[in-house]
């Protein structure tokens, strides 16, 4: 049976550093574990906040981060240096844990629009890296936890309601994006539901209707937070303001 959790913090600040506390804990158990770490990190304000947040945390000394793989949801296909970009603003993170032993080579950013001509290109390259740290037959590792933000329309990575569906486990490239800018590059709902946990990041009452409705029925089409889970447990995240109709 899945382990589902709803976990209700005091405001957005608590909550990002209770998933940063969390988060250190779960690498460290990966690693007991295995040996490595795979971990998908999400942007958004709470999900950067959470990444900050490990940064900050005393605990980050007792992993061994040359062990750990970040990977991402999503990416906006835009230039490189762009500051839409998730990875440059989850920059803090990184350049904290330099110094603990971090290898680049193991943080995952998707292709950006200076180095792909189509984000169907850059799709396919994220594709190929994860096959290539995946077990045979596998399309991507297994993910230990995969972060995700949910925004006040209920999407999820670059999955946008009546708009983008992606059963198939891969990486894709969306269009035309309701939410600026217009093209991205994402994983589909199938890989996302391979990861052993994903927690879902949500802070704000803006939040709150989509919040709710995503713990009443599956639809994948209208509200695509509702159909994520994770295969040993899906865990939600989330600050009182977003709770308020739950």
């Amino acid at each position: 049976m899945i382990a589902r959790q709803i976990l209700i913090h005091e405001d957005a600040q608590a909550t990002a550093h209770a998933i940063a506390a969390r988060l250190i804990t779960t690498i460290a158990d990966a690693l007991a574990a295995r040996g490595v770490a795979h971990v998908v990190v999400t942007g958004g304000s709470l999900g950067i906040a959470a990444l900050e947040a490990v940064a900050a945390n005393p605990a980050k000394t007792s992993v061994n981060w040359s062990q750990v793989h970040f990977w991402w949801g999503d990416e906006r296909f835009v230039a490189s240096d762009s500051a839409d970009r998730n990875v440059r603003q989850a920059a803090a993170l990184f350049d904290a844990l330099d110094d603990l032993g971090l290898d680049r080579a193991t943080v995952h950013a998707m292709g950006a629009s200076d180095q792909y001509e189509t984000a169907e290109q850059a799709a396919a390259a994220y594709a190929r890296e994860l096959a290539e740290e995946a077990e045979e037959g596998a399309l991507n590792p297994a993910f230990d936890v995969l972060m995700l933000g949910m925004g006040p329309d209920s999407h999820v990575a670059s999955l946008f309601p009546n708009h983008t569906r992606s059963d198939e486990p891969g990486v894709i490239a969306v269009h035309d994006s309701p939410k600026p800018p217009a093209d991205r590059v994402t994983l589909s709902m199938g890989t996302i539901n391979t990861a052993k946990e994903v927690w879902l990041l949500v802070a704000g009452a803006e939040k709150a209707p989509a919040l709710a409705a995503a713990q009443h029925e599956v639809n994948e089409v209208a509200v695509p937070a509702s159909a994520v889970h994770g295969t040993e447990a899906t865990r939600w995240i989330i600050d009182r303001a977003a709770a308020t109709l739950l």
